[in-house]
């Protein structure tokens, strides 16, 4: 798979990753050999960023992710995130917390649970308006200062926080939302990003499922599934937003992809620096998501793309 750069940090890793959060978390929980096998295969197929939090689970995707790479470590570039914590488990309700000594002992918990003795990025999962972020990344610096961490990034910041956070110490990723319904990084983040040769990082790049195309208006998600209070998955919405992936899969009808590769293909398009992570916990669908690197799309087709409706209902 080609490669792709992680800003400054001199890593490069596969032009997707693999976003873990689904084996545990959101979705309803997988199996665990067959989320193992997911990962092997990941790594096998050059989709070498893989990425997990403290909050998934919670802790239990950590654990999950440690287990898996025994052995295989030094053929990864691990990431994972502290700054959220899990307040009510059972209705998903998350708070925030980015005060330094939460975030101190958070990075030293996920080292237990990764079982390695150093994580290569560690990324504030989101900011705390109570807790100015120059002392959020001034706890993160000092763990790259004491080698638990070898570089930092953040999720799900705007511009101006950017600025404040990468003038503290310089940042190597923004991870945020980005996909052919969720466009709003298009208009300044990611080209603060570019101007500042820091990488972004896409998470749901298949819109949470809705841009395979294997989603169906009339659908329902159990009570474990986190869609099932998502607005744009109401029945309402969710069968407007039928125009959108109806449109990408004519455009992968026409160039021999599948809807969601063509989806992926998309979001690989806005940058070289451009690393989406899609999350899977099945095999089947990782080896097509892999496939969406070879998905080569013309101007046209991104123009085309580019024209989609924007997606009806907010996105939490």
């Amino acid at each position: 798979m080609q490669q792709r750069r992680m800003g400054r940090s001199g890593l490069t890793v596969g032009a997707l990753g693999l976003g873990c959060m689904g084996m545990s978390w959101a979705y309803g929980t997988g199996d665990e050999q067959e989320s193992r096998a997911v990962i092997y295969r990941a790594i096998d197929l050059g989709m070498t960023l893989i990425d997990t939090s403290d909050v998934y689970g919670p802790f239990t995707n950590e654990e999950l992710v440690g287990r898996a790479l025994k052995g295989r470590r030094d053929e990864v570039v691990l990431a994972t995130k502290g700054g959220l914590v899990v307040e009510d488990a059972e209705r998903r309700m998350i708070g925030r917390n980015g005060h330094p000594d939460h975030l101190r002992a958070a990075c030293d918990a996920s080292l237990q649970r990764l079982q390695v003795e150093v994580i290569d990025l560690y990324q504030l999962h989101r900011p705390d308006p109570a807790v100015p972020i120059e002392e959020s990344i001034g706890a993160l610096a000092e763990l790259v200062q004491a080698g638990k961490v070898r570089f930092i990034g953040v999720s799900e910041c705007d511009v101006p926080l950017l600025e404040r956070a990468h003038a503290v110490h310089p940042l190597t990723t923004l991870q945020s939302e980005l996909s052919l319904w969720t466009r709003d990084a298009l208009t300044e983040i990611l080209p603060w990003c570019m101007a500042h040769d820091v990488a972004f990082i896409p998470f749901s790049p298949l819109g949470r499922g809705f841009l395979t195309g294997r989603l169906q208006a009339t659908d329902t998600f159990g009570p474990q599934d986190f869609r099932a209070s998502n607005p744009r998955f109401q029945a309402e919405a969710l069968a407007a937003n039928q125009q959108i992936v109806a449109q990408v899969g004519a455009v992968a009808e026409r160039v021999g992809a599948t809807t969601p590769q063509v989806a992926l293909a998309w979001v690989l398009a806005q940058g070289e620096q451009v690393i989406p992570i899609p999350g899977t916990k099945r095999l089947a669908y990782l080896e097509e998501n892999a496939g969406a690197a070879a998905v080569s799309l013309t101007a046209a087709d991104l123009a085309e793309l580019d024209a989609l409706p924007a997606a009806v209902g907010a996105r939490y």
